[in-house]
């Protein structure tokens, strides 16, 4: 399908959304949104990508939601606001649902949603002048819908500290909060998601949807009688596929198994 807002490049099992909205620094409204839910349809269900890659045009990443479109939400009724965040909530679980490995390429700014877009992928790596704010507070708002994968991110504590006080802070420090998985000087960007690639596409895509599936279902659990049944359970079921039985059989045989050579 043809988007207002995006670009789609795919080659060689990697889809690379790109937010193309450069003018506005990739800020998004609900044009934007909706083509972003559409995307991450549209790639789930294409067998020929193996990884999704979200990324932004220009100078920044995202610097978050429009303001033309925050100031028409506070002209707007309670119901159509509601209406308007539950499609924002919408398009975060799918990108964050994905059964496909998902990457942050992140550049310049990455400002309110713009950091929770970050948080809902599966990795994110940085431009060391990258810069990140939960920034709602400033405008008498809340982070309430990205903030389910940013808690994920950083844990409660530092977001008590941005949530309140909306500062920015750099790449170095997302880093050691949890939020982004590599930082590296911006000329090196492509070739650090490049490299998270190459390692995902050497790996079985049915195993990784279920490593998806098992982080989110052991995280926070104690670990019980319950928690162990739950991991015998999926490993024994893992280790029955055909894609675990090819995989033990390249490596064996000492070849490249079959989803790389695909």
């Amino acid at each position: 399908m043809s988007y207002q807002t995006l670009e789609i490049e795919q080659q060689a099992g990697v889809a690379t959304i790109w937010m193309n909205r450069p003018e506005v620094f990739n800020a998004f409204d609900e044009l934007l949104i909706n083509e972003l839910d559409a995307a991450c349809i549209a790639l789930e269900a294409d067998p020929s990508v193996r990884v999704v890659v979200l990324a932004g045009r220009g100078k920044h990443f995202s610097a978050g939601a429009d303001l033309n479109w925050m100031r028409r939400a506070s002209e707007s009724s309670q119901e159509d606001n509601l209406a308007d965040s539950r499609r924002f909530a919408g398009m975060l679980q799918r990108l964050c649902n994905l059964s496909k490995p998902s990457i942050a390429r992140i550049q310049g700014a990455a400002l309110g949603g713009g950091t929770g877009l970050a948080a809902a992928c599966d990795m994110a790596v940085a431009s060391d002048d990258a810069s990140f704010a939960t920034s709602e507070a400033k405008f008498g708002i809340i982070p309430a819908v990205i903030s389910p994968y940013v808690l994920r991110a950083i844990g409660p504590r530092h977001a008590l500290r941005y949530f309140q006080s909306a500062e920015r802070f750099d790449a170095a420090r997302a880093q050691s909060m949890g939020l982004v998985t590599e930082v590296v000087p911006r000329e090196q960007l492509d070739a650090a998601v490049d490299a998270i690639v190459q390692a995902l596409l050497a790996c079985g895509p049915s195993a990784q949807g279920a490593a998806k599936s098992l982080v989110a279902a052991i995280t926070g659990r104690p670990i019980d009688g319950d928690t162990l049944e739950e991991t015998a359970q999926r490993i024994a079921r893992q280790r029955a596929t055909d894609e675990a039985r090819e995989g033990f059989a390249a490596f064996f045989d000492k070849r490249p198994p079959a989803w790389m050579a695909g």
